[in-house]
């Protein structure tokens, strides 16, 4: 069985609980990056040697003055609820930040901090997107852009880019799937899970076509924007034909190695933050009052402080390429940033060892968990059913193991 419909399995076994349940949830499909990395850790806990590349999680821990600003707080006795959208001094720092670094001008009261960049996409989307709207979502996308999409009851439009052009859609592409139910266009750059990057010439050409259709809504999660090896992260808000309408997400997780503190926030016109915090005055109110303050610290820091974990990613990123180009059959692109790599397998399919054959990219990551024991994520999680995402948060050592053990695994199938 395979683990991602295990959960799947538990609910329709038990009839009673099916008739409790909404159909909201028993049509939202698990994430699969949590189900992989949950039957990784099983494998570990019963003493199997698994190396686990499945989790987008930078393996650095949080900087030391951002951890000291945290500990202030909480002697400061800064443990009280504070407003819905976050404090006045956390809104202001990032505003100073989106114009800092994005020379994106968003006003302290445009702006809203939630618990993870995840709450910021999921409340939007329920604050926008109406039953039958439809939000084009390039492929491969983040694996919860989807379910995001279907749990607002609106209808994801998948564009399919190839590893032939980087994943990355263009402007053609986009202008073809609009319609008049067209809500939202919804895309990451750096991407996850491609680690693809839209240069300013690219975003120029979607924005040609943004600037024909005024009423659709552009969200940029901007998420892995210092992990950008291309030397220039360029956010899409900074055209100013369409400006207006777009919605930019960030957050601390990933460029400053905050993943637990869960602090995502979003910048965009007066009126829709208002309708966010609305949406976020009903659910979970304001985010951690103590991790707003560390956040503060981090937005307010010269970004340069994160130079050193992104070279340290490039070093990985090019050591797990070279081992991986040695691997017959892997299609590979060039990630310019996050810490991805996203190689096609689908030469594999229909493969077989010990009677165990490859039909598709799940098979081929249980194939690796269970003959490697190396955790990867299927493509299929991401839309893109010809891959699966390999994740290079790890020690130098551990990635060049996983790589010797997927070639040997490799090896074995005729």
């Amino acid at each position: 069985m395979s683990i991602f419909a295990a959960q799947e399995n538990l609910l329709s076994n038990n009839t009673e609980n099916m008739n409790i349940l909404s159909d909201r949830i028993l049509n939202l499909e698990e994430s699969q990056t949590i189900a992989m990395a949950r039957k990784s850790r099983e494998l570990s806990d019963s003493g199997v040697d698994v190396i686990s590349l499945s989790l987008g999680e930078p393996d650095f821990d949080t900087p030391d003055f951002i951890k000291e600003a945290a500990k202030k707080a909480i002697d400061d006795n800064f443990s009280h609820y504070t407003p819905v959208p976050g404090l006045g001094e956390l809104r202001n720092a990032i505003s100073k930040k989106f114009k800092r670094d994005n020379n994106l001008d968003y006003a302290a009261d445009e702006i809203v901090a939630s618990t993870g960049a995840k709450q910021t996409l999921s409340q939007l989307l329920l604050t926008i997107v109406n039953p039958g709207d439809e939000v084009i979502v390039p492929a491969p996308y983040w694996v919860s852009y989807y379910q995001m999409v279907k749990m607002a009851e609106g209808t994801p439009i998948v564009i399919e880019a190839m590893v032939e052009a980087d994943f990355k859609v263009t402007a053609q592409q986009v202008e073809e799937v609009i319609t008049s139910k067209t809500k939202a266009f919804l895309f990451s750059t750096p991407c996850n899970p491609t680690g693809s990057v839209y240069s300013r010439e690219e975003l120029a050409e979607l924005v040609k076509v943004f600037e024909k259709y005024p009423e659709i809504m552009i969200i940029s999660d901007e998420i892995y924007e210092h992990i950008n090896f291309l030397g220039e992260h360029v956010s899409i808000g900074q055209f100013d034909s369409i400006k207006d309408r777009v919605i930019t997400v960030n957050g601390v997780s990933k460029g400053f190695a905050m993943t637990g503190w869960r602090v995502g926030y979003l910048g965009g016109p007066k009126w829709l933050a208002a309708a966010c915090t609305k949406m976020q005055g009903q659910t979970t109110s304001a985010t951690c009052s103590i991790a707003q303050k560390a956040t503060e610290t981090a937005v307010s820091a010269d970004p340069d402080f994160t130079k050193d974990m992104r070279a340290a990613f490039l070093r990985r990123r090019d050591l797990m390429i070279s081992k991986l180009q040695e691997i017959d059959g892997l299609k590979l692109s060039i990630p310019q940033g996050a810490f991805y790599i996203f190689p096609d397998v689908s030469f594999y399919f229909g493969k077989s060892y010990k009677g165990t054959i490859i039909a598709n990219a799940n098979d081929f990551c249980m194939y690796l968990l269970n003959e490697a024991n190396v955790a990867t994520v299927t493509g299929e999680a991401f839309g893109s059913p010809n891959c699966i995402r390999i994740s290079y948060a790890a020690a130098d050592e551990k990635l060049v193991e996983a790589a010797d053990r997927i070639k040997t695994a490799l090896e074995n199938l005729v």
